[in-house]
């Protein structure tokens, strides 16, 4: 059964043949990327022992957050995500703006991503992550990631399925292998004194980020078999798989690495002592696995927002052009692939992540924000509500604003120009429609 979204005037033209599974597979790959591969030595240096409780702090962090998401991705069966649910709640401006600034985190993402995958690549093959052999490696990542989700759904959720299995096969092997390995002493003592207050809250804002990206997942509901249902199950369920294994994770490289803390590749680290030259051999597949998955979930999702922000006459009618054949909106995809390839190009891996912060708790505010507006209006009994009012919200806007205060003054500046430059392209689109 579809949502009936009551001020909906879109009319979709894309097949709708994503299921509870496929909508999981969205949320986790966007939260497991490369970060949980380099996270543990920061997360030991800052809380040692205690690093493991900082995973189910930031969860807890994030939660409400994602209820705000799973809520409002009950309400409606179109696609967009944040788009809707800034239109419906604050106009069609605000809506914009939502998904405008989600589109540049995630573009920014993808190119800092590939970058990382290139560098994987080059672990292997070195020509390949240098000059011109970068650059050639980045445009076959870009364009085969292109041509598969220009080809259909079906196909884009297929390669996600595999990369999904790969990299948590290898995850799982290094947990359970730890576990049996280690034994007794993978458990910590927590005899030593509590870390600081301070280097508390700094490893809960470097660990948050390996909890962001799940939003890509509420992005193609018009794809949905029924969002009403699948979405908000496809949300919790990721939170709960993954703040589980990252625990796991983060217990096995405590106990197989001495000095984690200075660690520049602590689960390749842990890999090797545990398993020796072949562990780190398989670990490194699983860092480009988990990348490449997370590229094709973002790749999937993203373009679907220039393609609903052109069915708004925010965006010129091309983004919104559906291939005839293969029923996807291949335009979207094909400006998407292009402008991440150059932003790959010309970037490096930490100085494009650092781009995306800031955007993302602007549309996770937005979102939060937008419950209290919309639940009068779409709440029935075939939707997820939220209990305890609107306390929920309030917690989600209240870590959003925690997390805006920590980001730099480069971020801020940076953000503030892709803002005038979304607006400046919204009131033209806005004027000739």
């Amino acid at each position: 059964m579809i949502t009936n979204q009551k001020s909906s005037n879109f009319q979709e033209k894309l097949p709708r043949k994503l299921g509870v599974w496929g909508l999981w597979l969205l949320v986790v790959n966007g939260l497991i990327g490369a970060g949980i591969f380099g996270l543990p030595s920061g997360a030991s240096a800052l809380a040692g022992e205690y690093s493991i409780w900082i995973y189910v702090i930031c969860a807890l962090l994030i939660l409400p957050v994602i209820l705000c998401f799973a809520e409002l991705g009950s309400y409606f069966s179109g696609t967009g995500g944040p788009v809707r649910y800034g239109t419906e709640a604050f106009g069609p401006f605000i809506g914009f703006q939502s998904g405008w600034l989600y589109y540049f985190a995630r573009m920014i993402s993808f190119s800092a991503n590939s970058v990382l995958l290139v560098e994987s690549i080059g672990f292997f093959y070195e020509p390949a992550g240098d000059g011109i052999g970068r650059v050639i490696s980045l445009a076959i990542i870009c364009g085969f990631l292109t041509l598969i989700n220009v080809l259909g759904s079906v196909q884009s959720i297929r390669s996600l399925a595999l990369f999904t299995i790969v990299k948590f096969s290898v995850l799982i092997l290094l947990v359970f292998g730890g576990l049996i390995l280690l034994g007794a002493d993978v458990m910590p003592s927590f005899e030593n004194p509590l870390p600081d207050p301070k280097d508390l809250g700094a490893a809960t804002l470097l660990l948050i980020y390996a909890f962001v990206g799940f939003e890509g997942g509420v992005v193609p509901a018009g794809e949905s078999k029924n969002p009403a249902k699948d979405m908000p199950r496809a949300l919790i369920f990721g939170l709960g798989s993954i703040v589980v294994l990252y625990m796991l994770i983060q217990l096995i490289s405590e106990a197989a690495v001495q000095n984690l803390a200075s660690s520049s590749a602590p689960l390749l680290d842990a890999s090797s002592a545990l398993f020796g030259n072949i562990g780190a051999i398989i670990l490194m597949i699983g860092v480009a696995t988990s990348v490449t998955g997370n590229l094709v979930s973002n790749m999937f999702s993203t373009p679907r927002l220039t393609y609903a922000l052109s069915l708004d006459k925010s965006l010129p009618g091309w983004f919104g052009k559906v291939h005839p054949k293969f029923l996807t909106p291949a335009n979207s995809v094909i400006f998407f692939g292009v402008c991440t390839f150059v932003g790959a190009a010309l970037g490096s891996f930490t100085a494009l992540a650092a781009m995306t912060v800031l955007a993302r708790v602007f549309f996770y505010i937005i979102t939060c924000a937008a419950v209290p507006r919309l639940r009068p209006i779409f709440k029935s009994e075939n939707t997820f509500t939220l209990k305890g009012g609107y306390f929920v919200p309030v917690l989600g806007i209240a870590a959003c604003l925690w997390l805006m205060f920590q980001v730099s003054l480069t971020n801020i500046w940076m953000t503030a120009i892709f803002i005038a430059i979304g607006s400046a392209l919204y009131w033209i689109s806005r004027r000739k429609s």
